[in-house]
């Protein structure tokens, strides 16, 4: 067990920007990665899918367009600050519509296809005043 609390800050990780104009920081862990999004104003993710990870997205600031192919038909929905887009396997692409910056946060991970629900539910253990420890 790591008992460090590490805080990575914004500018620390690895940073680019995507033909599609999408600002990205990648911050990659060894069994996770998380990265923070910037979608600018018109700008379009080309269509894509994983085969081994899961991504979910928490839209943190403004709309994101969100596309996915359905029985070969494609569907449109909308995702706004606080709410979260779970991809799964799907032919996706995400775009912003808007006139402002859309800002999200992306959690990717390799699935096992095992349900962690109760295990995550039961993991937080209380600890004992921090002077006691």
């Amino acid at each position: 067990m790591r008992e460090r609390l590490e805080i990575d800050r914004r500018g620390k990780g690895i940073h680019t920007v995507k033909e599609n104009r999408t600002a990205v920081d990648y911050f990659i862990y060894p069994e996770c990665e998380v990265h923070l999004n910037s979608l600018p104003a018109g700008a379009v993710q080309e269509w894509h899918y994983h085969s081994e990870i899961e991504e979910i997205l928490v839209v943190t600031k403004g709309i994101l367009t969100c596309k996915w192919k359905e029985e070969g038909k494609v569907c449109t929905d909308w995702a706004k600050e606080k709410e979260i887009v779970r991809v799964q396997n799907s032919i996706h692409t995400f775009q912003n519509d808007t006139e402002e910056n859309a800002e999200f946060v992306v959690f990717r991970f390799v699935t096992d296809g095992v349900d962690k629900r109760e295990q995550i539910k039961k993991d937080k253990k209380l600890a004992e005043e921090a002077e006691e420890i």
